[in-house]
């Protein structure tokens, strides 16, 4: 059993990491439903395949938004399993993911913080383990 005492900090990062997560996802979900589209169905505008795309990686999102929200292992991998190779398929340029340059930065300052908060709690646990040795 682990007996470090939790820092506040500590959850506060991965809280604000899940906030972020949740605001990307239902800004996705908004794009789905075609919110800001006027008349033009958002299929039309994405096609089949981005829509499907796009609805997998809002459904990722905000699953990993609950993830991260309840200390759950499996939101930080959910976040960076989406966010990953939706990075990955829009810098090698493919049609179907579309984002903005501003949704880019915002992607990327989002794996580089779940990857940063990943880190300081593997290092965390690993002073842990030498400690108790």
């Amino acid at each position: 059993m682990d007996q470090t005492p939790e820092l506040p900090g500590r959850y506060l990062r991965l809280r604000i990491v899940a906030i972020v997560t949740l605001l990307l996802g239902l800004n996705d979900a908004a794009r789905l439903l075609g919110v800001s589209t006027g008349e033009t169905s958002p299929i039309t505008l994405l096609g089949p395949t981005g829509f499907v795309y796009l609805g997998i990686f809002c459904l990722s999102r905000l699953f990993a938004s609950v993830g991260l929200w309840i200390k759950a292992s499996w939101g930080a991998v959910l976040l960076i399993g989406a966010t990953g190779v939706e990075l990955v398929l829009y810098i090698v340029g493919s049609p179907d993911v579309q984002m903005s340059a501003i949704g880019f930065a915002v992607r990327v300052v989002l794996m580089a913080a779940i990857l940063f908060i990943l880190f300081l709690e593997l290092r965390r646990r690993l002073h842990a383990a030498r400690a108790h040795d």
